[in-house]
């Protein structure tokens, strides 16, 4: 399946997505996309629903986060190859976890605000990973099984701001540098996640090619080693770092973004995002 929130923040309704690509009202049968609906057994519920039948969303469509109340944004840095050796950093040799406050998640197509003083804006396609079951000191042979499901996420980044100390976390979560969605395309429709294409266009300019297949540590080896840390609940989201062609990376010098500027993104069987930059409001 692949499910989504819809409408205006504050105003959202759970959604599925039928046969045609059309955004289906789920609202009559869940109050919203929330983590207590995302076990392996409430989704097998959903998926009995007859979706030929639900209202038909008309009209332009906002697509929100595609779960509501995420509890923990977490990313793991530097989990493509290239991209460490584009950045200048070592090759991990285990995951680098670090986290995005949940403060600056995003509905897919929604604004990307330049905070005040900010110079080095950038973006990262990343394949996002949206737990569904508890998750405590997990074994790579089980860990999918506490994944509901999958979505495109862009884990936009102050490099400026990133780089001011060895912390990242200040750089990684302003308000709507956490793009999450258009939907969560659930684990049963996604049988290999170590297999998917990715691109990401600025201005209509190709900037990010890949594979999920080069990721340095896959899926279930992240949720396993997150797992030994920290408890993942349900609704709880992991972006699993991003390929070569970030914007600090660009030659023959960096290329930021700045207000204007259009963002699409894709991955494979996981919908497209699109994004606009913005300047922070005056006054």
């Amino acid at each position: 399946m692949k499910l989504c929130r819809f409408g205006q923040p504050g105003r959202e309704r759970p959604g599925i997505i039928d046969s045609l690509g059309r955004v289906r009202d789920l609202s009559g049968h869940l109050p919203d996309l929330q983590p207590e609906f995302l076990s392996d057994e409430a989704l097998a519920r959903i998926a009995t629903v007859d979706v030929n039948i639900l209202p038909l969303v008309t009209g332009p469509v906002r697509y929100a986060p595609p779960v509501a109340r995420i509890g923990k944004y977490l990313a793991i840095g530097l989990n493509y190859r290239d991209h460490a050796l584009e950045a200048n950093l070592p090759i991990p040799t285990e995951p680098v976890i670090f986290t995005k406050a949940v403060s600056c998640i995003n509905g897919a197509d929604d604004a990307i605000v330049q905070p005040p003083h900010s110079t080095k804006l950038d973006w990262e396609l990343e394949l996002g990973v949206i737990i569904g079951k508890r998750a405590s000191h997990v074994d790579e042979t089980s860990a999918l099984e506490h994944v509901a499901g999958y979505c495109v996420a862009n884990d936009v980044s102050d490099r400026g701001f990133q780089f001011q100390s060895s912390q990242w976390d200040k750089g990684k979560g302003c308000d709507t540098f956490g793009p999450i969605g258009p939907w969560l395309v659930t684990r049963d429709e996604v049988p290999d996640p170590q297999n998917l294409e990715m691109w990401m266009e600025l201005n209509g300019e190709r900037r990010q090619q890949g594979n999920t297949r080069t990721m340095i540590f896959g899926v279930a080896q992240i949720v396993t080693y997150c797992s030994r840390y920290m408890t993942l609940f349900p609704g709880d989201v992991i972006c699993t770092g991003t390929p070569p062609g970030v914007g600090m990376a660009a030659k023959p010098e960096p290329r930021f973004l700045k207000p204007g500027d259009e963002l699409h993104l894709c991955i494979a069987g996981l919908g497209e995002q699109h994004q606009c930059v913005i300047p922070y409001p005056a006054g």
